[in-house]
């Protein structure tokens, strides 16, 4: 999949364009681009970034970084994808203009987007508006209970297997591995402290089951109560393996919520059930 930033970078042709902000590609976004794709022309996805409800001023949890949408939307297999940065600007042209600017220069012959497709000023486009202005459109039905938002609340709750229902796959959170205090490995479970993007929707605190470089994780989400902690730490203790994490980006599936965080009246319980958590991990299946 060829990836461009501005429409110059993309070769005349007449194309089949589906365009949507894509965030975290789950069944209804792939739905979308499974139709440009099936129309036999040059299909192409015109996405943005960042987020613009965030350029807005809106607060929005994000589902996946950027990069990994672009890796989600190629496996779908459109043959290009135009990123488009949303700015201030961008959010205040008109429709026609918005059209003018990032749909006619792609030789725009198909348009697909999903039946709540708003763009424009004031979102004030909508596919009808692009009938109008010329276009072929498909509005692609919605996927039944499928939104980006129904996901995020799941995740912030906790319910990443049903997440992982409405996504086609399981929720993953991205992140460096940076120095933590190094408690894990004097209980004898090392862990990988992540720190992740700020904009990104993390699950509730607790306990959780995944999966990450090919080996089993048990991970914690929270404060690390038993300690006395305040900040949101996340602490992947990832199963048989050996080897240095620190610095490295990890993706890590989240399979499943195994139970919520709390204090231990000792020490040798709280080693008792991370015993019972990595076993519990180590059965996990992976959801959707």
């Amino acid at each position: 999949m060829i990836v461009a930033r501005t429409p110059e970078q993309l070769e005349p042709a007449e194309r089949a364009i589906a365009i949507g902000t894509f965030d975290g590609v789950h069944r209804g976004h792939r739905a979308v681009i499974q139709a440009a794709v099936d129309t036999g022309l040059r299909s192409t996805v015109v996405t943005f970034n960042p987020h613009p409800r965030t350029v807005l001023g809106y607060e929005v949890e994000i589902l996946s970084s950027v990069e990994r949408r672009i890796e989600l939307v190629s496996d779908v297999g459109p043959d290009e994808l135009l990123l488009v940065e949303f700015t201030l600007g961008l959010s205040r042209l008109s429709p026609e203009e918005f059209v003018q600017k990032v749909l006619a220069p792609l030789g725009a012959r198909v348009v697909l987007a999903g039946e709540n497709f708003r763009f424009g000023r004031g979102r004030e486009g909508d596919v009808e508006m692009l009938r109008r202005l010329g276009f072929e459109v498909h509005a692609v039905p919605l996927v039944d209970g499928v939104s980006s938002s129904q996901i995020r609340s799941l995740i912030s709750a906790g319910d990443v297997r049903q997440a992982a229902a409405l996504l086609g796959r399981p929720f993953e959170l991205e992140g460096t591995v940076v120095a933590g205090d190094r408690r894990g490995g004097t209980l004898g479970f090392p862990t990988a402290n992540l720190t992740v993007d700020l904009r990104a929707v993390v699950p509730a605190y607790g306990i959780y089951a995944g999966w990450t470089l090919r080996h089993p994780v048990a991970m914690s989400i929270g404060v690390n109560p038993h300690y006395g902690g305040i900040e949101r730490r996340i602490e992947a203790h990832v199963l048989d393996f050996d080897g240095d994490l620190y610095g490295r980006q990890l993706r890590i599936g989240v399979w499943e919520r195994l139970r919520a965080e709390r204090a231990f009246e000792t020490e040798a319980a709280l080693v008792a059930q991370i015993t019972a958590d990595v076993e519990a991990a180590r059965r996990a299946t992976r959801p959707a």
